[in-house]
């Protein structure tokens, strides 16, 4: 039989590097999350950590710890890792570096955004954050909301859709990081051409209650953070399978919107006003630092696309050189 294997990989939050407990925690859910929306059950995590020359070694303990909870909590191994100084002994300094991957296998090829299709259901469940909202708490003084963020809801909303084999049936899946859902919505319209309708109202209940109370407080966009919520574009036929099955395991859902035709994402606020859902350059600034820098495009952002570009293909030709000079020696 067919057998789908699936491996992400992610960083820690740089922010994190001196809470490493939490920053291994939630690389690796960031990592699992990965892996469940492409449609893949986790069955292994591996892990790789650097730590500048006057790191403290606890920092290591700490940080695989914060690992082998989420690893412990879903019953996915930790199978592999690697530890080494950053630069050897010569980078002064005690910066924590790392990061987590997972591997995930499945009956199934692994589901893509550009499934979604007009007519469908969406759906998400409840969202606490990981470390984007955890650097949000540490950093802004609401402590209360690192525990919040302390959870496997996705992981567990994912098991529960592969035990009840009803991911093969669901169009898209997603998890609501980086950009938030303004980057997600955008990006599955303008892979698939069709359009989102959200309901700002249902949107809101997906946050965790502390999390919004802090978000609002502090004056983040919650649409445009990662809340780490599981979003799903499923069939109108099985929307109700979907949220039985993710109910029955204690984890909140709700259907937040519907795809239609009109090419755009649209929010429906609750005075009945419409607003159509663009991402911005950066995700929303939930530092001091980061609202200092702002999330507005650069004036020069089309030359930087082009010297990014341009040091892209000249990587590539790299590449091909030094292929040709092995081959070419080992005939």
């Amino acid at each position: 039989d067919d057998v789908y294997i699936t491996t992400a990989v992610d960083g820690i939050h740089s922010r994190l590097s001196e809470y490493p407990f939490l920053g291994g925690f939630h690389v690796t859910r960031a990592t699992l999350r990965d892996v469940c929306v492409m449609g893949a059950d986790p069955v292994a995590i591996l892990s790789d950590l650097h730590l500048a020359d006057d790191g403290d070694i606890g920092k290591l303990f700490d940080y695989t710890a914060g690992v082998c909870a989420v690893s412990e909590l879903i019953d996915v191994p930790l199978v592999a890792g690697s530890t080494l100084r950053v630069g050897g002994d010569m980078v002064l300094g005690d910066r924590l570096v790392s990061c987590v991957g997972s591997v995930g296998v499945s009956q199934y090829p692994p589901t893509a955004r550009k499934g979604a299709t007009e007519g469908d259901i969406i759906l998400m469940t409840e969202g606490a954050g990981g470390g984007t909202i955890t650097t949000t708490a540490l950093y802004n003084g609401y402590f209360d909301v690192v525990w919040d963020t302390m959870n496997i809801s996705f992981v567990k909303a994912s098991k529960a859709l592969f035990a009840a084999d009803l991911v093969k049936d669901v169009h898209a899946m997603t998890d609501v990081t980086n950009g938030g859902l303004r980057g997600d919505a955008h990006e599955i319209c303008e892979t698939t051409g069709v359009g989102l309708e959200f309901y700002h109202d249902k949107i809101k209940s997906t946050v965790a209650p502390n999390v919004l109370n802090m978000l609002e407080d502090l004056d983040i966009d919650p649409l445009g953070v990662s809340t780490d919520s599981l979003m799903l574009v499923v069939p109108p036929e099985i929307a109700e399978d979907v949220k039985k099955v993710v109910s029955d395991v204690g984890v909140y859902i709700t259907e937040i919107g519907e795809v239609n035709n009109k090419g755009s994402p649209i929010l429906l606020k609750e005075d009945g006003t419409e607003e159509t859902l663009v991402p911005l350059f950066r995700e929303a600034a939930y530092t001091k630092i980061k609202k200092l820098v702002g999330d507005t495009t650069p004036e020069d952002f089309e030359i930087m696309k082009e010297k990014v570009q341009k040091a892209a293909d000249n990587s590539i030709k790299k590449k091909e050189r030094v292929i040709d000079y092995i081959l070419s020696n080992n005939k």
